[in-house]
């Protein structure tokens, strides 16, 4: 019997690659002078976070290739889907564009049933991969916890809770991935973004995390957190010296947190073509990935399927674990 979450997947990463087929004629000819007015580059989630940082950056670079305003729009709520989706609503001519958090794939499977949503696979239309971010086992120092080892000891020895930035969030997914390879049961407590859960990490309220590096990334330098592992297929170039928790003996848990540019479906193959153009070229310039390096993000960029293939799986893969856990959002 077929999959239909794979052959839907297949759909989807075969329109990114071919996208040059649905391109009318109308539409090309609009497209010779684009842009000729500002674009608005969405961002679903509050001003001050990495997302809105970084959206922030591509806004100012695009702006000063194509000689238009790029203007950041923050639409907050619902996990992300009111941004989203009123991206998904709009006219696809390349001037309302969204740069999502790794959150797009799994925020309409965690929403509590009647939120209006978008449909994660075919509802936008993949641009580009602009970061990548790794996933980390983060403890407060004041645990002494210096290896997964002992945290897995520890956690098998008493009650534990973890923080995260949220519920529905990719770090509840990681954690509850954790604890089934790990055969613990450490407790989640949802905060409201990652800065409560971090300020609370630091007070030994809550022991443990699983975070990306740049909210704890000063606390590490400070000494006051501890990167117990990474949750890749391999190390971090922006934390080396931090072990995967494979080869710490847990198989199974890799994750990591990305962000990406969308346009609204339909959007014609020749301005998905000059955007993926224009941000590879920006996400290459030194200073952008100086800066973006200060979220615990590195560069990915590549055509638009890359983007496809990585939401797609993401979809595929953490739906089943939100499923099996019956993990959801506020």
């Amino acid at each position: 019997m077929t999959n239909p979450i794979r052959s839907t997947r297949r759909r989807a990463i075969a329109l990114a690659a071919g996208l040059g087929a649905a391109l009318l004629a109308g539409g090309a000819l609009a497209q010779n002078n684009y842009p000729n007015k500002p674009i608005t580059l969405m961002v679903a989630y509050p001003a001050g976070g990495d997302t809105d940082a970084i959206a922030r950056l591509l806004a100012e670079k695009l702006s000063a290739r194509v000689g238009q305003p790029v203007l950041v729009d923050n639409r907050p709520g619902a996990s992300g889907t009111i941004g989203t989706g009123h991206v998904a609503k709009a006219a696809p001519d390349g001037y309302t564009l969204l740069l999502a958090p790794s959150t797009f794939s799994i925020a309409p499977l965690v929403l509590k049933a009647g939120t209006p949503a978008y449909d994660v696979l075919n509802g936008l239309t993949p641009i580009v991969q602009i970061g990548t971010q790794p996933m980390l086992v983060t403890v407060s120092a004041t645990t002494g916890i210096k290896s997964i080892k002992e945290l897995v000891a520890k956690a098998k020895a008493a009650p534990m809770t973890y923080a995260s930035p949220g519920s529905g969030s990719p770090m509840q997914v990681m954690g509850a991935m954790f604890n089934k390879a790990a055969g613990v049961d450490i407790a989640h407590v949802p905060y409201r973004g990652a800065a409560p859960a971090v300020n609370d990490l630091l007070g030994g309220h809550v022991p443990v995390s699983y975070m990306t590096l740049g909210p704890v990334a000063p606390h590490v330098a400070a000494g006051k957190v501890t990167l117990l592992a990474v949750a890749d297929s391999k190390r971090s170039s922006l934390a080396p010296d931090v072990p995967t928790l494979e080869e710490q003996g847990i198989r199974g848990v890799e994750i990591s947190a990305w962000q990406g540019v969308f346009g609204p479906k339909g959007l014609p193959a020749e301005i998905v073509n000059t955007l993926n153009a224009h941000f590879n070229e920006i996400i290459r310039m030194p200073d952008v990935a100086a800066r973006i390096a200060v979220f615990g993000a590195q560069p990915a960029g590549g055509p638009p399927s890359v983007l496809a293939e990585v939401n797609a799986r993401d979809y595929e893969r953490f739906g089943k674990v939100i499923k099996e856990f019956g993990i959801q959002a506020d």
